[in-house]
């Protein structure tokens, strides 16, 4: 007959981290390293799920990185779908909070305003709460605010990508203006040929990892011919491939950590949370 677990070594085994979990952490990001020099406009391409976003987000000074360090010589801006857009407020009210976290005053905004209200052509939907938008009217109001916010670094994650074409080249226009200005720009696109045309340079971000980055030519032709032969594979074969590459970077950071590392759970824990746990784990030991 199996003896009952005593209480005090289920609440030891609640914050037990096995083997098998451990593996299932991993970067984002890792090893990505590059240079960007002001004017120059980088293409950021990769499959879904690559890791594009999120340094997108690095750059935008959205999040922080968990390891290494991200120079910004500038004030970034992220231009993606419903980014740092609040869904209970009105356009308008968006227009005038963003405007504030860019750090125009008062009298900036209200001079600008009617300006990126005409660009959205949002019309009398600005007074509506953004939650009522489409994808593609959300695009156009962070596109709008983000132009006439004048920053150093324009970050454009997708956001062309869901809005009608009339507008998107109206777009492509004013990103040509923010070039010629010297502006540094990162562009993300599944689009091939649209990096051809707006960036000079490119950086293959490829599951995690920089793949490739230099001149948009070279890095595009890379990428286009493994894209044919990932494109000819069977379904099956695709998602393989991705889980085995997940599972190598898995396998490179417990590389990294060391073999039979083991962080100890106890360093993730408040101390108030500790002193409960001990006392519950003391009253059971005692009951038993």
């Amino acid at each position: 007959m199996t003896p009952m677990p005593k209480k005090s070594d289920k609440v030891r085994s609640l914050f037990a981290v096995t083997e098998k979990e451990k593996e299932k952490v991993f970067y984002a990001l890792n090893n990505i390293s590059f240079k960007v020099n002001p004017g120059d406009s980088v293409g950021l391409i990769g499959l879904n799920g690559s890791g594009k976003s999120t340094l997108s987000n690095l750059i935008a000074e959205v999040t922080q990185p968990s390891g290494g360090i991200v120079e910004v010589h500038g004030t970034p801006s992220l231009i993606a779908i419903s980014a740092g857009l609040d869904q209970e407020l009105t356009g308008a009210e968006n227009i005038r909070l963003k405007c504030l976290m860019h750090g125009l005053s008062s009298e900036e905004i209200e001079a600008r305003f009617d300006d990126i209200v005409a660009f959205s052509e949002l019309n009398s939907f600005i007074n509506q709460p953004i939650k009522n938008y489409s994808s593609g009217m959300k695009a156009k109001l962070g596109f709008s605010i983000a132009v006439h916010t004048d920053p150093d670094i324009l970050i454009i994650d997708e956001a062309l990508s869901v809005g009608d074409e009339t507008f998107s080249n109206k777009c492509l226009l004013k990103i040509e203006e923010f070039q010629h200005a010297q502006k540094t720009i990162f562009f993300v696109s599944h689009s091939p040929s649209q990096i051809r045309k707006m960036c000079n340079k490119v950086a293959w971000i490829h599951f995690g990892e920089l793949k490739a980055f230099g001149r948009t030519n070279k890095v595009i032709q890379e990428y286009r011919e493994f894209i044919d032969h990932y494109n000819e594979l069977p379904k099956e074969q695709q998602l393989a491939y991705r889980n085995e590459m997940i599972q190598g970077q898995v396998q490179e950071l417990k590389r990294e950590k060391g073999k039979g590392y083991t962080r100890p759970l106890i360093r993730y824990i408040p101390l108030s949370l500790l002193v409960v746990i001990f006392g519950i784990s003391l009253y059971f030991q005692i009951v038993n």
